[in-house]
Formats: structure tokens, C-alpha cells, sequence
């Protein structure tokens, strides 16, 4: 019997794509749609994310919002909101993005303008697939302060220093949990469902506060 491996997402990459094509495009497709676009170099990504992608991107929301509420910060969910900046020609939608130490200058804001707003203090990208545009360098040209890639297994966090990222063990914003363990408690919510498992995690954080109090 074969198993039939349901796909996370699918990718569409164009090339030879002027910087003003995708400023049309993001107004031409508006905002009522469920494909993310990412631009750098003339190169045009389209991804369209499935059941399992949105799953992992709204569980692990879900769990930066408890770790927000346990070490007392607060924040705004800016979801995949469109990253961009004329004067790199560089543009993208990760799945979500949160403004935490910077949440109060953007307060209360509907529209982000990066060329005089700060960028979001933490942003996530779910990649069962592997994206053909180089995100770390996307990221970082963009000023995020630190970037989250999970592949389905794995979490990995990388911290913006000197203009790159580097690969940490522990999160800038988030310290002193292991972030790292989101992912068994991702799986564990295939078991036990969603509501069971953010209890568990938020007496995981919990637990983690108090051991390092």
C-alpha cells in the first residue's frame, strides 16, 4: 500500500519580475487572499498555504501569545503583513510577524510604513518546503530582529547581529524558555487537541519562569 504524503504548501517561483510588478501585483490581488508573496532579486515567490502549514503557523501564534502573557510583555499580532522597502526592492509575507519590545511605537497603527516605522521584532516562516529565495538574507536586509523557520520538525531562531543572522539556542525576546521544544507540543496536539496542549504549555512556561526565578 502507498502512503500518500499530503503536501504543507505549494511554491510558484517567477523570474525576470521588476520590483513595480510586484507592487502591482500586491495591489491588484489585494488583501483578501491566502497565498504570501516574497520578492528579491526579480525573483517572484508565490506560496499557497495548506491545512498542515496553517496549523503549525496558528499553533505556534498561539503559543507566542501565552509566552507573551507569562513574562508579562505585550504585543501585536501583525499577522503576514507585507514587508517592504522601495529603496532595497525587497519584499515579504511571512506567516506571521508580532511587535513586542517595539509594540508601543506602532500602538494603535493600521497601516506599517517601514521606511519610517520599525519592522515587526519577531517574525516566523513555516517551510515544509524549502523556499527558493534566501529568507535569511531577506530578513535581515529588512532589519527583523529575530527570525523564526520551522520545517515541520525542527524550530530553528536566528538572531539579527552586525546585519546577518546567526543560529541561537536561545530567543532574544523570549529568554530564558527553550523555544526549541515547540515542536513536541505541536505533535502533541495531533493527540491531545489544541486546548489540552496550550495548557500544558503554559504550565511548561510556567515551570521554566519559576526555575529560572
Amino acid at each position: 500500500m502507498v502512503t500518500q504524503v499530503i503536501p504543507a504548501e505549494t511554491r510558484t517561483l517567477l523570474q525576470n519580475i521588476s520590483w513595480q510588478t510586484f507592487k502591482t501585483m500586491l495591489v491588484e490581488m489585494g488583501c483578501d487572499r491566502n497565498n504570501r508573496l516574497t520578492f528579491d532579486s526579480g525573483l517572484l515567490e508565490i506560496m499557497t498555504p495548506l491545512m498542515p502549514h496553517e496549523n503549525s503557523n496558528r499553533m505556534i501564534e498561539g503559543f507566542v501569545v501565552v509566552l507573551c502573557e507569562e513574562l508579562g510583555l505585550e504585543y501585536k499580532r501583525a499577522g503576514s503583513l507585507t514587508l517592504k522597502r522601495d529603496d532595497l526592492q525587497r519584499g515579504g509575507e511571512p506567516d506571521s510577524s508580532y511587535y513586542i519590545q517595539n509594540e508601543s511605537l506602532v500602538r494603535g497603527k493600521e497601516n506599517i510604513d517601514l521606511e519610517i516605522d520599525p519592522p515587526p521584532d519577531l517574525v516566523l516562516e513555516v517551510e515544509y518546503s524549502r523556499s527558493k529565495i534566501d529568507k535569511l538574507s531577506l530578513y535581515a536586509a529588512l532589519a527583523i530582529p529575530e527570525f523564526w523557520r520551522y520545517n515541520g520538525t525542527t524550530l530553528r531562531i536566528y538572531a539579527l547581529l552586525e546585519g546577518e543572522y546567526s543560529e541561537t539556542q536561545i530567543s532574544q525576546t523570549f529568554a530564558p524558555i527553550t523555544v526549541q521544544e515547540i515542536p513536541r507540543f505541536i505533535h502533541q496536539a495531533k493527540k491531545n487537541g489544541e486546548n489540552a496542549t496550550t495548557r500544558s504549555f503554559r504550565a511548561w512556561v510556567r515551570k521554566q519562569i519559576s526555575g529560572n526565578s
